[in-house]
């Protein structure tokens, strides 16, 4: 990888204006914190444990040993990708930008709205997992009053949603903190977790158990590595890694709020993936180690983690190494939830989202609070069928956020390569090297998107015997709908009107006027005045 001169020259501001937006929200992050909310959204103390009996049920011990540092490596190759896109067009509405630039209108359609949804549920998949684990710990401190039902699961979720949403609505200056002290968390987290699983428990499992020990408790036939069912199954097992190391595209997304976004955006997308890939595969291998029971942590279920804590470790230990884990998956989703917020504020800058005047706005703080409040209400909606069967529910959730946001990830990828020498890079670029691995990328893509609208259970294909809806994967009927949504829009509506990202005035305006004033007439909705960028400012009173 090298640096270009073109249009590394440019200051943030001007590099901005050059893409034909106004300096509206807040520069303040650092390349660390722009780092650290990837890495948080990746959140290896989130999807590695909330979904561990997804890799433990389908493939078993070797998904944990041998699955994640494979998807870890397929998954830094999409951000390697992807971030020599950030480099070079370093704006909040990222993918969706990207895709109208390199391609059309069109194509940056579709790609802002999978990348909304798949964020989106994202955050709820996310919420859930911590709710899980938010129960499962209030159940050990409180036993006679927190009890391990879906709707106490539900409660937990609503309340983490609602206080992310709080959070976020104060600001880019809490969330940079947050997001700073979640990064130490994560890692000195792994480390506490690591260290206690290997020296407190008096027995462990054989390197042979966790190297090579499959399982297979899916309900599918095969067994052994001979079965081309069993290679399915553990397909179905690599979600627990794939769905774990998704939303680094949030470094981009925060590129206007990030000072030198052209690099530290650029660098935050792919070393949050590559760190994420060594500490979650500690945490992993000293989870697994500790496994006590086979059949006692298939029977766990989404519990699972809890059950090994407490039947290796105690008590207290468990309790001890919830908290961390809690703690960390809050986090994560109150990064998920300023990400997320972020995205449908830029779409709506283009007027590319419904009531676009509304999710544009921004507080005093700065901060797109319609858009904050739209993430956290419809995510509450959006978990009510866990009531109905909550793994389902929770594995489903998964698929759909892995299959939007990386078939979100595709699309410029893919117009990137087709443009081939003529792409203009950015500070950070891929050079020559662009061609092989923006080609695993998009190879990888395909594969886990086949793979995760598959059934998920015998029980779940549709004519069989036996079969059930509550426990059917509904990720491709809803991903069908919400195409077919969008999509029907484009066709019937958007394609009339929708021109792609906005231009809020020219290079020179954008230069030499005031930022404010630019961005309210652009939309006509005034923008609040700034305590902290306008103080003293006397056009503002």
């Amino acid at each position: 990888m090298s640096d270009t001169r073109r249009l590394a020259d440019l200051t943030d501001e001007q590099l901005l204006h050059r893409m034909g937006y106004a300096q509206e929200l807040r520069r303040r992050l650092s390349g660390f914190t722009n780092f650290a909310i990837s890495f948080t959204i990746i959140s290896i103390l989130a999807g590695t444990l909330t979904s561990y009996y997804i890799g433990f049920a389908n493939g078993g011990p070797i998904i944990m040993s041998w699955g994640w540092p494979f998807v870890s490596i397929m998954c830094l190759f999409v951000a390697l990708a992807m971030a020599e896109l950030a480099s070079a067009m370093p704006t909040a509405g990222g993918l969706y930008y990207w895709a109208s630039k390199l391609g059309s209108p069109a194509w940056g359609w579709f790609t802002g709205w999978l990348n909304i949804v798949g964020f989106t549920i994202a955050v709820a998949a996310v919420g859930w997992g911590a709710a899980v684990f938010a129960v499962a710990l209030g159940n050990l401190w409180f036993p006679g009053v927190v009890h391990t039902t879906n709707g106490t699961i539900f409660l937990f979720y609503a309340v983490i949603l609602v206080v992310g949403g709080i959070i976020n609505s104060f600001g880019i200056s809490p969330v940079r903190i947050i997001n700073n002290l979640s990064a130490w968390w994560h890692m000195i987290g792994v480390i506490i977790l690591a260290v206690v699983l290997l020296a407190i428990p008096t027995h462990h499992q054989s390197f042979a158990f966790v190297f090579t020990k499959t399982i297979n408790a899916s309900g599918f036939g095969g067994h052994g590595f001979s079965s081309l069912l069993f290679w399915f199954v553990i397909g179905i097992g690599l979600l627990q890694a794939q769905y774990t190391i998704g939303g680094y595209d949030a470094s981009a997304h925060m590129s206007e709020e990030t000072t030198g976004a052209s690099r530290k955006a650029a660098r935050g997308v792919w070393t949050s993936v590559a760190i994420s890939g060594v500490f979650g595969w500690i945490l992993l291998l000293a989870l697994t180690f500790a496994v006590p029971n086979v059949n006692g942590t298939l029977s766990a279920g989404a519990f699972d983690v809890q059950y090994i804590w407490q039947t290796a470790l105690g008590t207290k230990w468990a309790e001890f190494l919830l908290f961390i884990v809690v703690a960390a998956q809050f986090f994560c989703d109150t990064a998920g939830i300023t990400a997320s917020s972020r995205i449908i504020w830029a779409l709506s800058r283009d007027k590319a989202v419904p009531g676009h005047h509304l999710w544009h706005r921004l507080n005093r703080r700065r901060a797109p609070i319609y858009a904050i409040w739209l993430v956290v209400v419809f995510d509450i909606f959006w978990m009510l069928p866990t009531f109905a069967d909550a793994t389902i529910g929770y594995l489903v959730a998964t698929s759909i956020t892995v299959i939007a946001l990386y078939g979100a990830y595709a699309l410029p990828i893919f117009l990137r390569m087709r443009l081939g020498r003529r792409f203009e890079a950015g500070a950070w670029t891929l050079g020559k090297h662009y061609r092989w691995i923006d080609s695993i990328a998009l190879a990888w893509i395909v594969i886990i998107t086949i793979l995760f609208i598959m059934p998920v259970t015998p029980t779940g294909i549709p004519f069989r015997t036996g079969f059930t809806w509550t426990v059917v994967n509904y990720a491709p009927l809803t991903l069908i709908a919400a195409l077919a949504l969008f999509g029907g829009w484009w066709l019937i509506s958007a394609r009339h009107w929708f021109r792609g990202p906005v231009r809020q005035a020219s290079f020179e305006e954008l230069e030499t006027g005031d930022p404010d004033m630019i961005a309210a007439t652009a939309d006509a909705v005034p923008l609040p005045r700034d305590p902290e960028l306008h103080e003293h400012d006397p056009r503002l009173g």
